[in-house]
């Protein structure tokens, strides 16, 4: 969290124009590498329970940074992926009053031993995500009543949430909590598409980060998570400013290489180097300014590799996003584990970049003699390392 938060781009009349790409969302918190990657369609209704009390839940998925980042939060360019793999769930059902259910490892208020207590807080912090439920939902109301979106206000709820997203290595958990908790809102209040459009939701879903819990972010992880799959996005200041959302159109999942995850095991929410990277570039900062334009070249470079299923380039445009952004940003900043965990690919000759803000990085390789040479790498030293899915848009 920052403590001054820039303000999130402002949230357009509903009268904006609507995206025909399709949205996303629908349990245990069991170990993603077990994931069999056959659920149903995250838009259907899951329901559960009998009588009018039942459940319908909503998935929103974990996201890979594949070139460009962090410049969505700086006017750039980025192209993001869906993963299977890693989802957030959220339920909602009808009750007498509005109340949020806690989720015991999620939210834990009992603890076995001081020890525990203490490795509980030391690795995750003393916030638990039923406040990401409970902003989304104060936001949810601000919205409405603010853009005239009539809604059945006698109606209440429950609201409900699991996810298996690994915490603290920059796959874009919060969001997606906040992004099924939205598709489950409004889905129980009937809200259509017209009265708040596709593009206008991620810019929603990033001012409840922003101006509910002072969470610095930028728009890639919510785009991504609203429209699934895929993405290629342009954040360019004049239309972000003009509008409240970017141009953000979709790459087929078909021309994606296979992709890689590796991450920390053993995260701590302590202890870690804040960047000056942000305060540059609000200021001018030459260096930064470029850097940010550089990285949005790369993502264009990208596209065009996937579209031609140019691997190579594509590769060779992920080694030069993570050199750029070491530049920029320093080692003291990235980290130690980040930096072992690019040094294993390199050292294999894969390409691999930061799959976010850290924890985690993200690589190609379609050599299966290499991929377990890899794996085996990670493990060795404490990383965890899973095969990716993407995960296609809903139908």
């Amino acid at each position: 969290p920052s403590p001054s938060p820039s303000p999130s781009p402002s949230l357009p009349h509903p009268q904006a124009p609507a995206s025909p790409m399709p949205t996303g969302a629908s349990s245990a918190a069991e170990s993603a590498q077990n994931e069999s990657g056959s659920c149903a369609s995250d838009r259907k209704r899951a329901r559960r329970g009998d009588g009018p009390a039942e459940w319908v839940s909503h998935r929103a998925h974990a996201r890979v940074g594949l070139v460009g980042n962090p410049s969505d939060g700086f006017h750039g360019k980025t192209i993001a992926v869906s993963v299977e793999n890693y989802w957030a769930e959220v339920s909602i059902r009808p009750s007498d009053r509005i109340s949020f259910e806690h989720h015991p490892q999620g939210d834990p208020d009992a603890f076995d031993s001081l020890r525990q207590l203490h490795h509980t807080f030391e690795r995750q912090g003393y916030q638990g995500a039923i406040v990401l439920l409970q902003a989304t939902s104060k936001k949810f109301f601000e919205y409405c009543s603010t853009h005239s979106v009539p809604f059945d206000e006698t109606r209440n709820f429950t609201l409900k949430y699991d996810t298996n997203i690994p915490r603290q290595v920059g796959l874009a958990g919060s969001s997606a909590i906040i992004t099924a908790t939205f598709n489950c809102l409004i889905e129980f209040f009937e809200i259509s598409e017209q009265q708040m459009p596709m593009p206008v939701r991620p810019t929603f879903v990033l001012s409840v980060e922003m101006e509910e819990l002072g969470i610095q972010a930028g728009l890639q992880d919510r785009v991504i998570q609203v429209y699934e799959g895929c993405m290629y996005m342009d954040f360019a200041k004049s239309l972000v400013e003009a509008r409240g959302y970017g141009d953000y159109s979709r790459l087929p999942c078909s021309a994606l290489p296979p992709l890689w995850l590796a991450y920390v095991c053993n995260p701590s929410n302590s202890g870690k180097i804040h960047s000056d990277v942000k305060a540059r570039w609000k200021a001018g900062d030459a260096d930064v300014v470029e850097a940010m334009q550089q990285f949005g070249r790369y993502t264009d470079v990208a596209r065009d590799a996937l579209l031609g299923k140019n691997w190579v380039a594509l590769g060779q445009a992920m080694r030069d996003n993570f050199a750029l952004r070491r530049r920029i940003y320093g080692d003291d900043c990235l980290g130690a584990d980040n930096l072992t965990m690019i040094a294993i690919a390199t050292e294999h000759g894969v390409p691999a970049k930061f799959s976010g803000s850290g924890g985690a990085v993200v690589g190609m390789c379609d050599a299966r003699d290499t991929l377990e040479a890899l794996k085996q790498a990670y493990t060795r030293r404490g990383f965890a390392f899973v095969e990716l899915a993407p995960h296609e848009p809903s139908k």
